[in-house]
């Protein structure tokens, strides 16, 4: 994998996939930084949130991974922050558009409706994949506020 320093966080109903993640990633010599929880006891996601997307956002880390239930608030919550492009994922191809055309910079995984195959799948395609940039790159650019 070309990206470290990752940074990684969940909510209690990510934490499980989150847990998966980190072993891969281990696995796969990627550093990383676990933002939370640390438990499956009940977490709100932008206590997690938040920290990661200010790691990526500060350049502190590269990347970053969120999970929740669903996605979605994680989601949320990461792209209030200007410098965050945060891309909610469920398929490969997806996981690889959001980097190759958005130059997303966390993924967002839905713990409750992926796979935790398509999970790591996701994951290793979004650490993968270069932004292209080119006419992407004017489009990313009137993104922010």
């Amino acid at each position: 994998m070309e990206a470290n320093k990752i940074a990684i966080g969940s909510d209690h109903a990510g934490f499980e996939l989150k847990e998966l993640v980190k072993k891969y990633l281990l696995e796969n010599n990627v550093e990383f930084k676990d933002f939370g929880p640390f438990s499956e006891d009940r977490a709100d996601y932008p206590d997690f949130a938040h920290p990661v997307a200010d790691a990526v956002a500060t350049k502190k880390s590269e990347l970053g991974i969120l999970i929740c239930g669903s996605g979605n608030g994680i989601n949320m919550t990461a792209n209030k922050h200007q410098e965050i492009r945060s891309a909610l994922c469920w398929q490969e191809d997806i996981a690889e558009m959001a980097r190759l055309h958005n130059d997303a910079n966390i993924i967002a995984l839905p713990a409750r409706y992926i796979s935790n195959e398509t999970a790591l799948k996701c994951v290793d395609i979004f650490l993968k994949t270069d932004f292209e940039g080119g006419r992407h790159s004017e489009r990313v650019a009137k993104i922010s506020c």
